[in-house]
């Protein structure tokens, strides 16, 4: 019996995440240059992922 496509596993998928852990954006913010040491991580802007 073949196991259907939904339960493939991680490695298989290729499509990028649209919603990023908190420790993502923060990283994204530092690189960006937006972020301030000692800002507080509640409430961050949306951002989105880098290409």
């Amino acid at each position: 019996m073949s196991q259907h496509r939904s339960l493939k596993g991680a490695s298989t998928i290729a499509a990028r995440r649209n919603v990023l852990k908190r420790f993502e954006r923060v990283e994204i913010l530092k690189k960006r240059g937006q972020w301030k040491e000692g800002q507080k991580v509640i409430g961050l802007p949306k951002t989105k992922p880098d290409v």
